[in-house]
């Protein structure tokens, strides 16, 4: 090969690194990470240098509704999940989640939020969903309910009647975006294959 060939030759390949880097590795980047974080979710943790656990969740044991059988920060309409997002440009990719509570689950808060007249109401109604009912008891209209606590009713009992008017709400971090060594792994090695292929390695 002479001088002038090997000189076309090296161009060829610097504009496909070149392409591949600029254009490419975004999206391959981007789809790989929105899948290992994705991956978060199912395995109820966040992996980097091994799986971390999230800390349960306690409507698992208020009852056997649907919202009980859901595994942390996943429920019937996956939000949270369903809007993990990258968005590729020139030499970068960026990925993220714009829905307005994530970052409260990622890193974790503590709230005050207000009591209203809704969340007292929506409290009632946690209460009656909690409590064990029995019909046409003894002395009764038929028909009629009475209401028996347990603690998970007791407890939205509380909030219906507490006469605060600021709660204040801590919310354990869940985290399911950041930096990960597996991801980082996983994206150098798919770079080195690429960028190998490219030069015939």
């Amino acid at each position: 090969m002479n001088i002038k060939n090997l000189n076309r030759e090296l161009k060829t390949k610097q504009k496909e690194l070149d392409e591949l880097v600029r254009r490419k590795l975004p999206v391959i980047v981007g789809r790989m990470a929105k899948s290992h974080y994705q991956e978060n979710f199912r395995r109820s943790g966040f992996v980097n240098d091994g799986l971390h656990a999230w800390p349960p969740v306690k409507r698992r044991n208020s009852g056997d509704d649907a919202a009980s059988r859901n595994k942390p920060l996943l429920s019937g309409r996956n939000l949270l999940y369903g809007s993990l997002k990258y968005v590729p440009s020139d030499y970068r990719v960026k990925v993220s989640n714009d829905v307005i509570y994530a970052p409260v689950h990622n890193w974790g808060a503590t709230l005050k939020p207000t009591v209203t007249p809704k969340m007292r109401k929506y409290a009632w109604y946690r209460y009656y969903k909690a409590s064990p009912k029995k019909k046409g008891e003894k002395g009764k209209r038929k028909g009629s309910l009475q209401v028996s606590e347990n603690s998970e009713a007791a407890k939205w009992k509380g909030l219906a009647l507490t006469k605060k008017t600021k709660l204040s709400v801590k919310i354990p971090q869940r985290q399911f975006l950041g930096q990960s060594k597996e991801l980082d792994d996983a994206i150098r090695k798919e770079i080195d294959k690429r960028t190998n292929n490219i030069l015939n390695v």
